[in-house]
């Protein structure tokens, strides 16, 4: 296995679901917490968990095969020019716009999801207000579990 560069998540969390990487929503959360998983530094972050597989599903590409692209020492350009290679549903830059987009504003679907966000959210801040998607409370719960105010 080559020399990985990975983020400790045991220490700071992963990147924001909200950075883009190709346009790509949630590519570089998913290969800060590959990374990390790689090098057993991952904490309580799973790789491949069901939020991944939204992006995973989408670009069509199977999470192992990332992982041994990642397990290179690959870094995020040459991870994105391997995904727009390999991926079994090549999607243009509206397409991905539109994804990304559509993500990024994605609320709980059912009373079950929305009940799983406000218990997120309660472990987090209960007093926040401003939390109506799924990335805000990933975001907050980030933020908070590493110390921040939330």
């Amino acid at each position: 296995m080559s020399k990985i560069s990975a983020p400790d998540l045991t220490r700071q969390p992963p990147r924001s679901p909200r950075v883009r990487l190709g346009g790509y929503a949630l590519l570089p959360r998913i290969l800060d917490k590959c990374r990390a998983t790689l090098t057993r530094k991952n904490g309580d972050y799973n790789y491949n968990c069901p939020l991944d597989q939204y992006f995973l599903k989408f670009a069509g590409l199977n999470p192992i095969a990332l992982k041994k692209q990642v397990a290179r020492g690959s870094g995020d350009g040459e991870i994105l020019r391997w995904i727009e290679k390999n991926q079994k549903h090549p999607r243009s830059g509206q397409e991905i716009e539109a994804w990304s987009n559509y993500m990024n504003q994605r609320v709980p679907a059912s009373i079950d999801q929305r009940e799983r966000m406000n218990s997120y959210q309660k472990a987090s801040n209960s007093q926040r207000e401003d939390i109506s998607t799924w990335f805000d409370v990933l975001d907050l719960d980030d933020f908070s579990s590493f110390g921040g105010p939330a």
